[in-house]
């Protein structure tokens, strides 16, 4: 029966049984003239998620990973520099697979719990008299130490230095779960994927491209063959795809939107604030520190959270879900062994993330944990019931 429990990671998310039903079609002809009715709408409201009109959305069968492949192949060529700061795993595996490509990757060391250093891009960029630096690369929402860092913030750096560089961000762990503004902020290649926020399976990135980082596809000489945004694009516009799509996924993100936009956006988001808030207080009740240095940084789908000294974090999950059947994420990197991660983003409730702090209270009683058992629990249940705000309100 512990299939039937959620899962606490921070992606893949649980699936709605909606989104599951959605997703079980037989196998249908992709060529058909029918197929364009299905797919056509998905990348065009795709884009409201993404908050662009200007942008193109384009998706191709992959995880993330792909998509920031896709991204840097069709815009730059071997030895153009980048600009990039590591302050988690998956801002460090951008700066792996850009090396891996041949770029010139300039990178800037940051702590882990820190977020983009916008005012070190800035000097970064305005020393840069050659221009030399083609993209800054930046992670929306680092699932491993649970930072949300400003992209507007690292756009103003970038228009401060009267740079031309494009802005590439990764929001994999952030879309359709916290607001994010393609257009308002200038972002020029966004990264997402299926199975996060849209709470569908994984094997689908989705990217968001503007007209800026289409152009600079002309002049590009990376190698790309299964990842040619030309290639997808012509064959988009006649409501195709230049091989076989993941139609099970393309019906699954159909449903997907219709649930998103039922809720609203605005909705969605101000849940996941509550979510997430519910769960910092838990963590403050239960006198554990976020790995995130600072309130502003705190993201609202998933919270790192430091076990004391002394403690196996790694212990503390394999026992919630041995004991509990309940999983949770594992400190990732630097944090293996000192911190364990709770996801509160897709497909939850309150009701359910209640449970899932029941669990891990559970399994840190069980250990020796210096907690009391349901301070937590209790913390975020006077929250919930006290209502809350989305992340704008509480800023104000």
């Amino acid at each position: 029966m512990s299939n039937q429990n959620p899962v606490f990671i921070p992606g893949p998310t649980n699936i709605p049984d909606r989104l599951r039903a959605a997703m079980q079609v037989q196998t249908q002809d992709h060529r058909a003239p029918d197929f364009v009715e299905t797919f056509a709408p998905v990348l065009e409201d795709t884009k409201s998620v993404f908050g662009t009109q200007q942008g193109q959305v384009i998706t191709f069968p992959s995880s993330g990973t792909g998509g920031w492949e896709a991204a840097i192949t069709n815009t730059l060529s071997p030895g153009d520099k980048v600009l990039v700061a590591r302050y988690g795993v998956f801002s460090h595996r951008w700066i792996d697979l850009c090396a891996r490509h041949g770029l010139d990757v300039q990178v800037i060391e940051c702590a882990w719990g820190d977020g983009a250093p916008a005012a070190t891009f800035q000097s970064i960029l305005a020393d840069d008299v050659g221009r030399e630096i083609r993209a800054v690369l930046v992670t929306h929402n680092e699932t491993a130490t649970g930072v949300y860092s400003d992209i507007a913030a690292v756009r103003q750096a970038i228009d401060a230095a009267g740079h031309p560089a494009m802005l590439f961000v990764d929001c994999v762990s952030s879309l359709a779960s916290m607001p994010f503004e393609f257009d308002n902020w200038g972002v020029d290649v966004a990264v997402s994927g299926s199975q996060k926020g849209f709470m569908l399976a994984a094997g689908m990135a989705i990217l968001c491209v503007s007209p800026k980082a289409l152009a600079a596809m002309d002049a590009a000489t990376l190698p790309r063959t299964y990842f040619d945004l030309a290639d997808m694009m012509a064959a988009n516009a006649s409501g195709g795809f230049p091989y076989t799509p993941p139609l099970q996924l393309i019906y699954g993100m159909r449903e997907s939107l219709r649930m998103l936009f039922e809720e609203g956006l605005d909705n969605v988001y101000a849940r996941h604030f509550r979510l997430a808030e519910g769960v910092r207080r838990a963590v403050d009740a239960w006198g554990l520190k976020l790995v995130a240095t600072s309130p502003k940084l705190y993201s609202d789908t998933v919270s790192a959270i430091y076990v004391p000294d002394g403690f196996d974090s790694n212990a503390l999950t394999d026992h919630a879900f041995n004991t509990y059947g309940v999983s949770f994420g594992i400190g990732l990197g630097q944090l293996n062994g000192k911190a364990f991660r709770i996801g509160h983003l897709g497909s939850l409730t309150d009701v359910m993330v209640l449970s899932g702090l029941a669990t891990i209270e559970m399994a840190m009683a069980d250990l020796n944990y210096p907690i009391e058992l349901g301070s937590g629990v209790a913390a975020a249940q006077d929250y919930f019931r006290s209502g809350s705000q989305g992340r704008a309100q509480a800023a104000a």
